[in-house]
């Protein structure tokens, strides 16, 4: 029997059973073809970036880990974008997600493309126990103050769940609410159902800000999503505000006649 081609040495360790796959790599070491070597070098680069991505999410979920040991099942994570923009929503997620999900890649938002952050939505949407975001307008954060609306942003994920939850995970925000919760500093990075939640709110809030763009072209809100960006501020002296810019941040109510 002659040699595998490359083709099939390919196709073969993706579908190897476990047991086989140690002698079949002992196989492939001694292929003297260069075309092997290198699929074998890239097989086993995969392999240690897929450990890289299991460990993290591993390393992620100890937070989850620990309160299912005390008993809790329905854990939502909770988070929030849009505090800093001049124009837009701010927006919270809440999501629980079940024991057994694994979501490779899991981070916090701001880490990842955004071809990324779409593909885990998807996944997030589609695996979650339950998902459910809260939106404050600019209008509003204009007429309670950022910190407050990020708060009722917050509540309102929380609120909307379908399946009401029995402990939270929040990104750095204490609030009252009839669930006992852990405020975690920089919990998008710490805990999955949290950056969960962050890739779900900035998914939202990306897509919201996307269409407001439509609207208002002039002012680049789908590539800067509403930030201070110098294409922004140059719009904001030449065409003026917007309906959906906060006027209670400096410097749009420098604009405000």
């Amino acid at each position: 029997m002659g040699k595998l081609t490359i083709s099939q040495i390919e196709k073969r360790l993706k579908n190897i059973q476990e047991n086989e796959l140690n002698d079949f790599i002992k196989i492939l070491k001694e292929d003297d073809r260069k075309g092997v070597q290198q699929l074998l070098a890239r097989w086993q680069k995969q392999q240690d970036h897929a450990k890289m991505l299991q460990q993290k999410f591993q390393e992620m979920s100890q937070y989850e880990q620990k309160l299912r040991k005390q008993g809790f099942q329905n854990i939502a994570g909770i988070d929030e974008v849009g505090r800093g923009p001049l124009a837009g929503p701010v927006v919270a997620a809440a999501v629980i997600l079940p024991e057994n999900i694994y979501l490779p890649g899991l981070d916090d938002s701001k880490k990842l493309s955004e071809q990324k952050r779409e593909e885990l939505y998807e996944q997030i949407i589609t695996g979650a126990v339950a998902y459910q975001v809260g939106i404050i307008s600019a209008e509003e954060i204009d007429q309670i103050n950022i910190y407050e609306a990020t708060k009722k942003a917050m509540l309102t994920s929380i609120a909307g769940l379908s399946t009401k939850p029995d402990y939270l995970l929040i990104d750095a925000m204490k609030l009252t609410t009839p669930y006992p919760y852990e405020a975690i500093i920089k919990g998008d990075a710490k805990s999955i159902s949290i950056a969960a939640a962050s890739i779900v709110a900035k998914v939202t809030r990306d897509r919201m800000m996307k269409e407001l763009h439509e609207q208002y072209p002039d002012y680049g809100f789908a590539s800067n999503m509403g930030y201070g960006t110098k294409e922004h501020m140059d719009a904001l002296q030449v065409v003026g505000i917007t309906p959906y810019h906060r006027k209670s941040f400096a410097p749009i109510k420098d604009y405000i006649s």
